[in-house]
């Protein structure tokens, strides 16, 4: 794969965090997408949330999380919901604000039924898209009277059925057992279980609030241009959020948060790329905020390869490996990549798993090999025929491994 000129490709800096007070426990953050610019938001946050500039271990509190998706986000905690009219205040700020697109509408989340409680009746509503709550299944919250849109996110196991309809839609969450489990830095805090709310909320959110939209697929591309075409760590890293990861699953390679990452890709991925490497795209699935790739990725391997063959000297041999990529992205930069292939193909491919390897263990049923013999027994993986059959589903018969012998005596 050859190089491209890097030498006249500007950067893309990551934007200055810049938090607007408003006095104890109301804060503003403009949207740190590229972008610059983006719908409102107003969060209800319990006392305990960590501080809007916080990132904890890669994870950012919920209002650096809502500013990265792009939104102008106004912070209010659970001890300033007592002043009259902070609602309007809160909207009028936003209105105001320069980086907020406010005709496309202001969303709310309340992290907790009593921070919703202490809202629903406000006057204010009436001026929001669309609601988010996070709120007990046993208690469910009564749907607003002037019947916003919204979102309810349950913990424990709902009673009753679930609504799914354009104005109400439920979900529950058996094994969580606090509403907060979707605020960072608390003890019931559950990075899966949020992340997935997370991009429901966008789901819903979106559709009611003119989005803000961005081209998934153009800026997974562009990222991967400059690991591969552009190879400058600078520019790869200039496309993600503050605190990004990747995850290559097989052999747990990559980094959490920038420093790291940034040491990753310049001590062990984008120089470390045999210059043959190409990746064919076989399909893409394209989600409100990750896009799924399936591949295949063909090499030499005439170099030592840190992050997928880590520690093993170059042998020369032709690789083509099946993967599949999962890249989240936050706004208009991404936040992480979770990378799967089957490493042993890979191992396969460069001879070291063999065909067959011998057993000392008794077959089912007690069968023990003839005197002098031994038994071995066929290991269900292969080689490159899987890429082949993932390139095209009639390159290599189905079932190969069904036919034959599975164990042989030698």
């Amino acid at each position: 794969m050859a190089q491209a000129d890097k030498s006249d490709i500007p950067l893309n800096p990551l934007p200055t965090l810049s938090i607007q007070e408003f006095g104890p426990g109301l804060s503003l953050i403009p949207p740190l997408s590229r972008r610059g610019h983006g719908p409102g938001m107003i969060l209800l946050v319990p006392d305990s949330t960590p501080s809007p500039y916080n990132i904890d271990n890669g994870i950012p509190t919920p209002s650096l999380k809502w500013a990265e998706e792009g939104y102008a986000v106004f912070e209010i905690r659970h001890e300033a919901l007592h002043r009259e009219d902070l609602l309007e205040q809160a909207l009028e700020a936003l209105r105001e604000h320069e980086k907020c697109t406010f005709e496309d509408g202001v969303g709310l989340v309340a992290y907790g039924p009593l921070l919703w409680q202490q809202v629903q009746s406000s006057p204010a509503l009436s001026q929001f898209k669309v609601v988010a709550i996070y709120a007990d299944a046993s208690n469910p919250p009564d749907a607003t009277p002037i019947g916003l849109p919204t979102i309810q996110h349950l913990t424990g196991s709902a009673t009753e059925k679930l609504q799914k309809s354009p104005k109400l839609t439920q979900y529950d969450y058996r094994k969580v057992t606090s509403c907060h489990f979707a605020i960072p830095g608390l003890g019931t805090f559950d990075y899966a279980m949020e992340a997935i709310t997370h991009s429901r909320n966008l789901t819903f959110f979106k559709k009611h609030m003119n989005g803000p939209y961005f081209d998934l697929e153009a800026i997974w591309d562009e990222h991967q241009y400059f690991e591969f075409f552009v190879r400058s760590v600078e520019h790869t890293m200039s496309t993600m959020v503050q605190e990004p990861y990747v995850n290559h699953i097989p052999t747990m390679t990559g980094g959490i948060g920038r420093e790291n990452l940034t040491n990753f890709y310049r001590d062990h991925f984008i120089f470390c790329n045999p210059p043959d490497i190409e990746s064919q795209l076989i399909s893409r699935t394209v989600g409100i905020d990750r896009v799924v790739d399936e591949c295949i990725m063909t090499l030499t391997h005439d170099c030592e390869i840190d992050y997928l063959l880590p520690g093993i000297p170059p042998t020369g041999r032709k690789l083509e490996i099946p993967y599949t990529a999962i890249v989240n992205i936050r706004g208009d930069r991404l936040y992480n990549e979770h990378i799967h292939w089957d490493q042993a193909t890979v191992l396969r491919q460069l001879g070291f798993l063999p065909e067959y390897i011998q057993i000392t263990e008794p077959l089912p049923g007690g069968k023990e090999p003839s005197p002098g013999k031994s038994f071995q027994i066929r290991t269900p993986v292969l080689a490159a025929e899987m890429a082949a059959k993932v390139r095209d589903k009639n390159a290599v018969p189905s079932n190969e491994l069904l036919d034959g012998p599975g164990v042989r005596e030698v």
